[in-house]
């Protein structure tokens, strides 16, 4: 690839649109092992200097403009105040919820313009998905108002609040510890009000806000820190708040390395690493098993990459860090994160969420260095908590949804399970008969991706090109676990595939909802449901394969589940496959489509044939 211009095509684009769906995914899969995504470095550039440029710089800017110890030009004084932890993370929250976070830009599908969320978000008529719409009163319906226009605006003052707002000095401090200032805690109130709200109207809000990892800080900042900063506070009410601090953070680690557990993770690795710009070819061929004789499954280095620089990094060190009294293995354990997220974010993963990864790896030198040149492991750990009882409640609230998300994963998003980047994600695939794609344009506020590529600034994709280019994240998906079975059901379902427009469902939430980050449950039934409304379809234009996230993964003959959903029809069909049948298959499916155990079908429905149904058959 270029700096200007992207990969080029391993076959012209031309030809390729004529080929079988097998053979794009071939050809995508094995294209995808050197090139990745195949965007041009310009964009990396771009993505470099939005994290260090946009995030990190003018979030510590933004800090010493309203702090008295904290210095832009004093880098030392970046690492010794919690002021800093608290400012920043209110600074990503508020990035990701106007879009410039990391769903922004190519790599999470937004081409031209790089921007989604916002400038969705801020027009009334856009589809909206509220959580519990048919049970929560006042939030039904899937179309965005001006009050929920009000209500989103009103997020993004909140967010400003705590954020602009003068930092208090602190009075009661350990010995040794240096000055320290924190954001007032009512600052913390109107957000932790409005973002509940917001998230009941519209979840695809409140999920791009990352709440699971931001919420928290926010309400440990308004409760402990208003113990802090009360009359008769103590030295160890500052301790209780920057354990709590250090507990949502590991927790955050500890999920997300439990939650790789089981066959998908090392799915993910090798493409991950294939999307790195820096990556040597012959480290990324040794990701796979045997890449010159077209075996694209995770060959053994991927295995230990996700399992033991993967899992067990993320469980085994932040336990250190949460547990240890000393404070030369408290720094070390820290650096060890600090690189562990460097690493991450050199491999620019899709849907790029670099700045999030920045933030953890800065603040955990923050947390475990920090406060100055008498920061003590001894003084900061959990075992000083001078409110043993208290640790009940936090723990509770913050691993509640991690626990019930891995056995009930269709209750949860995956972001609040901590499944970030496990390849254990609830996902789908939509094909489309020809026609269908293009009215799309008919609901308010979408653009196709495939439109999108066609106007580019300054390299614009003539159509072949543009609808390989953006087939290249079906050949992502069928790198994964889920994407084996996902076409298998299209296989199985479909007489007529070859002639359809097969996308990605992140990128179709990303169209239809301005955002996307793994998340399936943006594109179940309702969804469908909600385009159905619009287009009035007719039975069979629009099919979507719609799998659960893999519940307890960690046992290996546990199912997966999936529908079948046609946009004038509902859910017409329901079954499982075993995640084993999965991945010991090509992502291409040479051997065709995997085992499928059907559990429910509609009344009237048969595969590859006419649906002569008239009824919803949604339950």
């Amino acid at each position: 690839m270029g700096f200007l211009k992207p990969a080029e095509q391993p076959v012209p684009p031309a030809e390729f649109v004529r080929m079988s769906l097998s053979d794009r995914l071939r050809v995508l899969t094995t294209n995808w092992v050197d090139d990745g995504f195949g965007t041009p470095r310009a964009l990396t550039l771009i993505y470099i200097i939005k994290m260090l440029g946009l995030y990190f710089a003018v979030g510590l800017a933004i800090t010493s403009m309203t702090t008295e110890y904290v210095h832009f030009t004093e880098p030392g004084t970046w690492f010794d105040s919690i002021v800093v932890y608290q400012k920043l993370a209110v600074w990503l929250m508020l990035l990701e919820v106007i879009g410039l976070g990391g769903a922004f830009g190519p790599l999470c599908g937004h081409f031209m313009p790089f921007l989604g969320n916002i400038r969705y978000w801020l027009r009334p008529g856009t589809i909206r998905m509220a959580p519990w719409g048919d049970k929560v009163p006042l939030t039904g319906g899937d179309t965005r108002t001006v009050v929920d226009v009000l209500l989103y605006v009103a997020v993004l003052a909140a967010l400003a609040l705590p954020l602009l707002v003068p930092a208090e000095v602190v009075a009661h401090l350990p010995l040794g510890t240096g000055p320290q200032e924190l954001v007032p805690p009512i600052a913390f109130v109107p957000i932790l009000v409005l973002m509940p709200l917001m998230g009941l109207r519209d979840k695809v809000v409140f999920l791009a806000a990352r709440s699971e990892q931001y919420l928290p800080i926010m309400l440990f900042s308004a409760t402990f820190g208003a113990l802090v900063m009360a009359e008769g506070a103590t030295d160890a009410d500052f301790v209780n708040l920057v354990m709590v601090f250090k507990i949502v953070i590991c927790v955050v680690w500890i999920g997300a390395g439990a939650s790789k557990l089981g066959l998908h993770f090392e799915h993910v690795v090798p493409p991950m690493v294939s999307n790195s710009p820096g990556v040597p070819s012959a480290i990324k061929h040794a990701h796979y098993r045997d890449v010159a004789n077209g075996d694209l499954r995770p060959g053994r280095l991927a295995w230990f990459m996700a399992h033991v620089n993967g899992t067990a990094v993320e469980i085994g060190i932040p336990l250190v860090l949460l547990l240890t009294t000393n404070t030369t293995i408290a720094a070390i354990a820290a650096v060890a994160m600090l690189v562990f997220h460097i690493y991450i974010t050199s491999t620019f993963p899709m849907a790029v969420p670099l700045e999030w990864n920045v933030f953890f790896g800065f603040i955990a030198i923050v947390l475990w260095g920090g406060f100055g040149d008498g920061f003590d492991a001894s003084t900061y750990n959990i075992w000083e908590f001078s409110e043993p009882l208290l640790l009940v409640p936090v723990f509770v609230l913050l691993t509640a949804s991690p626990i019930l998300g891995s056995l009930r994963p269709d209750l949860v998003s995956f972001l609040p399970s901590m499944r970030q980047y496990a390849g254990n994600w609830a996902t789908a695939v939509w094909a489309m008969r020809p026609g269908v794609e293009e009215r799309l344009n008919e609901i308010k506020c979408v653009e196709t991706q495939l439109d999108q590529l066609q106007r580019m600034l300054g390299m614009p994709y003539e159509k072949d090109d543009a609808e390989m280019t953006l087939q290249k994240v079906n050949g992502w998906r069928a790198l994964h676990s889920q994407g084996r079975g996902l076409f298998s059901v299209l296989y199985e379902h479909l007489d007529d595939i070859e002639g359809r427009n097969v996308r990605e469902g992140e990128f179709m939430s990303n169209i239809l909802l301005g955002w996307n980050f793994g998340d399936g449950h943006l594109n179940d039934e309702r969804l469908v449901a909600a385009v159905q409304k619009r287009l009035n379809l007719a039975p069979g234009d629009l099919v979507s394969v719609y799998a659960e996230a893999q519940a307890t993964p960690w046992r290996t003959g546990t199912p997966q589940h999936y529908r079948v959903i046609d946009a004038a029809l509902g859910v017409v069909e329901r079954g499982t496959w075993d995640v084993r049948d999965a991945v010991k298959e090509q992502p291409w499916l040479p051997n065709g489509p995997i085992p499928l155990q059907v559990t429910w079908t509609a009344d009237g429905y048969r595969r590859k044939g006419t649906l002569t149904t008239g009824k919803d058959p949604v339950s």
